[in-house]
């Protein structure tokens, strides 16, 4: 947790924070060690950035949470899309 805190720029209690308000997750070492992966930094990072603009915590860990739907169906529309345009293609229409 130190050294991810240390990458982000930010306090061990910051990541419980985001922790408590179940934001991510992290996984668990042997030791007990919490290990996040690069993605659970990510939104972490997100979340720091919306609490430094002066955000309480729980609102960003909220706005991180829709932020990250939207684009999941962003990207989902656009296979769609895409998928739609080659069966287009193919039928000729």
């Amino acid at each position: 947790m130190g050294r991810a805190a240390e990458m982000l720029g930010t306090t061990p209690g910051f990541l419980r924070a985001i922790g408590e308000a179940r934001l991510i997750t992290p996984l668990r070492s042997e030791g007990g060690h919490r290990r996040y992966s690069r993605y659970q930094l990510r939104i972490a990072a997100r979340a720091r950035e919306l609490v430094d603009q002066g955000t309480p915590i729980e609102a960003a860990c909220r706005i991180v949470v829709l932020e990250d739907q939207l684009e999941e169906a962003q990207r989902i529309n656009a296979e769609y899309r895409q998928a739609e345009a080659a069966s287009q293609d193919k039928t000729g229409n």
